[in-house]
């Protein structure tokens, strides 16, 4: 470890043992480097590299506090380093199977959580989606939504964020799935009424199973599309609806 990771773990074993809890002030950087052990210099550097992470929060003026570190501010990153996967086929891949793996499980648990507004919300976008089957752009921002509204309907914050990591910045793939194939629209529409059907007859078993196959159809897509044109820069997405 470099001498700034190691000052990075000393600020976030800190953390950990409860010495600075969710929404405390740190020392100021005098005192904190005094504390630790280190130059004033690494402990700067640490305090700047936990900020960049949401672990802390810089507040000119005031000091340096403790986030929530709640799951949706600390995982919020992986959307971004999904982004920069954007022109490596094995990696879209991959996050296609993490997807896969998730979201048919989540859909199953929606499928015993969601609220009878949770549903109106889900049946919203899809009869958004239904009227813009012809305009790629609002389909395919319906059709995140809809995805969107499913996985908070378990009411679980860390798979939430974990899911929209992967799947939030795919609306451009979905554009791009839109126009090379003409009859995406239709397909996905009916997927996607199979999997509001089953939620909302709050079968878990067939919510899982339509989930699982709107994501195999998906990823079977993307597979074949990978292997016949590339990845480019406006497509960054790992996968389609």
């Amino acid at each position: 470890m470099s001498l700034t990771d190691k000052a990075i773990e000393q600020i976030r074993e800190l953390i950990r043992s409860g010495a600075l809890p969710p929404g405390s002030k740190l020392p100021p950087e005098p005192d904190l480097a005094a504390q630790l052990g280190l130059s004033r210099n690494l402990a700067r550097e640490a305090v700047k590299a936990l900020a960049v992470a949401r672990v802390l929060e810089v507040r000119r003026g005031d000091g340096t506090y403790v986030t929530s570190l709640q799951p949706s501010l600390l995982l919020e990153g992986l959307g971004g380093a999904v982004d920069l996967l954007q022109s490596d086929a094995g990696a879209l891949l991959d996050l296609m199977e993490v997807r896969r793996l998730l979201e048919p499980v989540a859909t199953a648990l929606a499928a015993t959580r969601i609220s009878d507004e949770g549903l109106a919300e889900v049946k919203g976008h899809l009869d958004a989606m239904r009227e813009a089957r012809d305009d790629v752009e609002r389909l395919n921002a319906h059709d995140a939504a809809f995805h969107r509204a499913v996985v908070a309907a378990t009411g679980n914050e860390s798979l939430v964020t974990l899911l929209e990591g992967v799947s939030g910045r795919t609306l451009r793939a979905r554009i791009w799935r839109g126009l090379v194939d003409s009859q995406a629209a239709g397909r996905t529409l009916a997927e996607h009424e199979a999997i509001f059907s089953a939620l909302s007859r709050r079968d878990t078993a067939l919510s899982q199973a339509t989930a699982l196959l709107h994501i195999s159809n998906t990823e079977q897509w993307l597979r074949e599309h990978l292997s016949s044109t590339p990845v480019a820069p406006e497509t960054p997405a790992a996968y389609g609806p």
